[in-house]
């Protein structure tokens, strides 16, 4: 199964570029208050925080942008942002490797957890951002991950028996 969330790009580019033409004009009016006019008085800060504190929950929410891809005998997580100095995650590894997943969710933030086995050391935790996902598109992965631990299981206890 495959899937990606790209046809949603220019919607963030829009809403990214919106916030910062939004906080732009929002020093500018502050700088214009406190030191040309007078008008609004203690509210003007207003007009800065809010702003600031949307761009800041965009940038908190972390990348936009989610690949995933598991056809065939790998599977390739790609996560990266439409910001440029937010750097990309990319992970390919055998489905064989997969131990479990967690998907941790808290109000809009939500973040996927991989565990895969290691060489050097028992397990190592993978951490995808996945607050741009839809429903529908976590529960896509969430079954497609399913299979494969499922598998991974069936296969385990073969090779035991």
């Amino acid at each position: 199964m495959r899937f990606n969330n790209k046809k949603k790009i220019p919607i963030y580019n829009f809403v990214h570029t919106l916030l910062w033409m939004i906080f732009s004009a929002g020093v500018l009016a502050f700088i214009l208050e406190h030191y040309k006019f007078d008008i609004f008085g203690n509210e003007i800060y207003a007009v800065l925080i809010a702003p600031a504190v949307l761009l800041c929950f965009f940038y908190i929410l972390g990348r936009q942008i989610f690949e995933y891809d598991s056809d065939g005998e790998a599977v390739h997580f790609k996560n990266r942002s439409i910001v440029p100095f937010i750097r990309p995650l990319s992970d390919e590894f055998p489905k064989y490797k997969i131990i479990n997943y967690d998907v941790f969710r808290f109000l809009f933030y939500k973040r996927l957890f991989v565990r895969i086995s290691s060489k050097t050391s028992k397990s190592l935790v993978l951490r995808y951002e996945i607050s741009y996902l839809g429903q529908k598109d976590i529960s896509d992965l969430k079954r497609s991950l399913n299979k494969i631990i499922q598998a991974n299981r069936q296969k385990t206890s073969e090779d035991k028996a």
